[in-house]
């Protein structure tokens, strides 16, 4: 978000909640709390050294061949990174491509999301859209045959039209969005395993922390739910696409390593891992812009919230943005400070900052802080 990555004392603090969502060990070493990277390298370089003046004494080739070792996987390090580089931003440049391809975003999700926008609305002209979509069937009989939301507990609902019209529209306004952005999280973010459950956890808080305020300022609650959802689906294109390049790259050199028979490759590039630098790196750049570029692509017409996306992603100042982007923005701020608040990883003065640049009031903290932003609630008749 331009807002955050304008102000530099923000920016840092933004960095390090995205840094959480990879990691909470990579987000410690972007705090300080344990090390920054560059001390961390800093500190290895000097007991490399201490070690390497030791055993100059005793066998100098021994120190020759460390060397040698550790310039070597430099530069292996350097070449595939720099490939991955080069082809992920090739990749971004190409949006149809991530819609489609990546997040595989079908016509009918964005179109049962317009019909809910109207107030013309009905079950009738949903149905055929959510019949086009399995998975989508899936999810709403499995929802209606939970215990919590059962009339009978003999019966079992097994049609998806019948399953719709037990949800209700009301419902279906939070089920909706709430289901599609699950659907396009990535299938598996190793090798950071808790990515995937960090990126629904913050998507579902923000999405209701949007709503909570767009519902207290009487602005359309499901336009502000939507657009905090989906503010996130950026993150999930950007950490889909540069994992999926990465190990594609990664898998094609160590096949080429051994096919060629070069052991010392070979040996060197198991000892790699995928860097959360370079993965951070394109989600502080990219993330936002991308997301108002695939809700763009969904070409909402009575769903008004494209207009909200590209303001999070490029407004420089919050005044200058739509009411459904200062909610969004403020959604986002709260939930930025909460994850990091909750791992010990961010000060008053940095927490002051942070909400203060998503313009969030006493009011507006106070409102949120005793709100339930963590799970949906949905009431059946």
């Amino acid at each position: 978000m331009q807002i955050f990555e304008d102000n530099k004392l923000v920016s840092p603090i933004y960095s390090r909640a995205l840094s959480l969502a990879i990691s909470k060990d990579f987000a410690q070493q972007k705090s300080g709390k344990i090390y920054t990277a560059t001390q961390q390298n800093s500190e290895q370089t000097n007991r490399r050294r201490e070690l390497l003046a030791v055993e100059e004494e005793t066998n100098k080739n021994k120190i020759i061949q460390a060397h040698g070792q550790e310039h070597f996987k430099t530069q292996v390090m350097n070449k595939l990174f720099n490939k991955v580089t080069s082809q992920v931003n090739k990749a971004f440049d190409n949006k149809e491509n991530l819609y489609n391809n990546v997040l595989k975003i079908e016509d009918e999700a964005p179109s049962i999301m317009e019909i809910l926008a109207v107030k013309a609305a009905s079950i009738n002209r949903i149905a055929p859209l959510v019949k086009g979509l399995p998975w989508l069937c899936t999810e709403l009989i499995s929802l209606v045959n939970k215990p919590q939301y059962r009339k009978r507990s003999d019966v079992q609902v097994t049609e998806p039209n019948l399953a719709l019209s037990y949800v209700g529209l009301d419902n279906l306004k939070l089920v909706m969005p709430t289901f599609m952005l699950k659907h396009w999280l990535p299938t598996s973010t190793a090798p950071f395993p808790l990515m995937k459950r960090k990126l629904w956890n913050d998507s579902l808080s923000i999405a209701l922390a949007s709503q909570k305020l767009a519902q207290e300022q009487g602005l359309d609650e499901f336009s502000a739910f939507t657009a905090g959802m989906l503010s996130n689906l950026g993150l999930l294109a950007v950490t889909q696409e540069f994992l999926n390049t990465y190990n594609e790259l990664y898998t094609e050199e160590l096949r080429d390593a051994y096919e060629s028979k070069d052991k010392k490759l070979h040996d060197v590039l198991v000892e790699i891992e995928a860097p959360p630098e370079l993965l951070l790196e394109q989600l502080i750049q990219r993330s936002s812009k991308m997301a108002a570029d695939m809700v763009e692509l969904m070409r909402f017409d009575r769903l008004q919230i494209t207009e909200a996306l590209f303001d999070l992603a490029y407004a420089n100042n919050v005044a200058h943005m739509c009411p459904i982007a200062k909610i969004v923005a403020k959604a986002k701020a709260y939930i930025a400070f909460r994850s990091l608040a909750k791992e010990d990883l961010i000060i008053t003065d940095e927490a002051k900052a942070l909400l203060t640049a998503g313009q969030l009031s006493t009011k507006d903290i106070a409102l949120l802080k005793k709100s339930d932003i963590d799970h949906i609630k949905l009431i059946f008749n």
